[in-house]
């Protein structure tokens, strides 16, 4: 789990939309953030194709965490520059759940409108 997490984390910093996507199951479950619409399928294909677009970077403020069972957490900042934005910086973390193979099922990130702030702050 804790591998997955890095080569998610990993996949986004070199800019690779289809090698993030790659790492979820094909009945994944992204809520991010977590209260929003849940996205599946090809949504999740288009969430990491807009995520390198926007030039994220990912990083990790603390150990990636991993459990007695088949959950595991990233804590992470994550910097991004949304269309015709300035540079945000969000602080989160995420709550992922995998399958036997290891391939991500579900991520729920834990973040709100307190958490998002200009980049480098």
């Amino acid at each position: 789990m804790k591998a997955t997490l890095q080569a998610y984390v990993d996949q986004i910093n070199a800019g690779d939309a289809a090698g993030v996507t790659a790492l979820f199951a094909p009945d994944a479950i992204i809520e991010d953030p977590i209260g929003s619409e849940p996205r599946t399928g090809k949504a999740i294909a288009q969430w990491f194709a807009d995520t390198v677009a926007y030039q994220t970077r990912i990083t990790p403020v603390a150990p990636h965490r991993g459990s007695h069972g088949n959950e595991a957490l990233l804590v992470f900042d994550v910097e991004f520059t949304p269309p015709g934005g300035k540079r945000l910086r969000i602080r989160s973390a995420d709550a992922c759940r995998f399958d036997a193979t290891g391939r991500i099922t579900s991520l729920r990130a834990f973040w709100g409108p307190e958490d998002i702030g200009p980049a480098g702050d």
